[in-house]
């Protein structure tokens, strides 16, 4: 049975697809409601509650054409160009640390034979999480919309580790990031799986700041590799960690959105929800 919280992520999310398509009409509050089939004074409370602006000020925030004029025209992130127009606030991700911690030949391997996982279930603003730790950090991070499927999924990241339904301190740290309590955010530790380029695009996808954007081209050149595009972009699309390492920060050289590893609504969702936070200061 759905909770509230998820019925009112799958409504807003639901809202952010009719918003996307139909952007350049600026639907009017009554027409997303309408869409939603909420009443307008539902739909402005419930959105403003979620994403902290009002429908019509979030509509800003998705504009295809607007990213597509800076990304074009300035070869500059949308974080860049907010900056330097007065509208972007302090956002405290800046101060937030991410390690990186690479799993050694053997880890990388076996299957994790030699790793115990501990691994949660938790709620986010986009919807239900699960979220996994070895003693190092964080090794597995993904939204769970269906959570046999997505333990399912662990398993087979690591089919010979051992596993204990558990939820630790390194969970909690990283899950902080959700509700804004940076005062209990220590240093948040990862502890992946890959392969050394694939560390290398990941550690490269953490300096994108919130309320950024980047190009798999711009991702490329940042690792001196300009003409790896396609490989930076099969490295996004096999990020362990949603939302801690930031692919959702990733889009098209033509400012369109792209799909998503999680949805690609709910990539839109996450990007007008970081837009929008960033330039209120509320981050």
């Amino acid at each position: 049975m759905e909770t509230y919280s998820q019925i009112d992520y799958n409504r807003i999310a639901q809202a952010i697809a009719y918003l996307k398509v139909n952007f350049k009409q600026q639907p009017s509050l009554d027409d997303v409601a309408e869409h939603v089939n909420l009443s307008p004074f539902h739909f402005q409370r419930i959105f403003k509650e979620w994403a902290g602006v009002t429908p019509k000020k979030f509509l800003q925030y998705l504009s295809i054409e607007y990213a597509k004029s800076i990304l074009k025209d300035n070869q500059v992130t949308l974080f860049d160009a907010a900056y330097e127009t007065g509208l972007s606030g302090t956002s405290r991700l800046h101060d937030l640390f991410i390690n990186i911690e690479g799993m050694t030949p053997g880890e990388f391997k076996n299957g994790g034979e030699q790793l115990t996982i501990n691994y949660s279930y938790a709620e986010s603003p986009f919807g239900s999480l699960i979220v996994a730790s070895t003693g190092k950090g964080v090794c597995y991070m993904a939204f769970a919309d269906d959570q046999h499927e997505a333990l399912e999924a662990l398993k087979n990241t690591f089919p010979n580790a051992q596993y204990h339904q558990l939820l630790d301190m390194i969970q909690q740290n990283a899950l902080y990031i959700f509700t804004q309590d940076w005062s209990r955010i220590n240093e948040i530790k990862l502890h992946l799986k890959g392969t050394a380029f694939q560390l290398k695009v990941w550690e490269t996808l953490l300096k994108v700041p919130i309320g950024g954007l980047s190009t798999y081209a711009t991702i490329a050149a940042s690792i001196n590799n300009p003409k790896a595009s396609r490989a930076v972009g099969s490295a996004v699309g096999d990020n362990p960690v949603a939302f801690l390492i930031p692919c959702h920060r990733v889009i098209k050289s033509t400012g369109e959105f792209g799909q998503y590893h999680w949805g690609s609504s709910r990539k839109t969702a996450i990007i007008g929800w970081e837009a929008a936070k960033t330039t209120l200061g509320k981050i």
